[in-house]
């Protein structure tokens, strides 16, 4: 992970502006580009926050080195 990356981003449930580093983001990947999302705590009010993931915002999450889930479909 890229030391010292942080990110500002706004908070869907408070609507604040909240800084943090890169550590605190999940991103996830579907089959799709439209299925991409990426989530974090909002440290102000506690929210889960999840969030579409354009592809600038997957290349700069992974550049960041944020921890990636890619969801693939069961065989069988």
């Amino acid at each position: 992970m890229e030391p010292g990356t942080r990110f500002k981003v706004y908070c869907s449930q408070c609507r604040e502006k909240v800084e943090l580093p890169a550590e605190e983001f999940r991103l996830t990947l579907g089959r799709t580009p439209a299925q991409a999302h990426y989530s974090f705590g909002c440290p102000l009010c506690g929210a889960a926050v999840r969030k579409p993931a354009g592809e600038k915002i997957v290349e700069a999450l992974t550049a960041a080195g944020v921890r990636t889930m890619r969801l693939v479909p069961a065989e069988g």
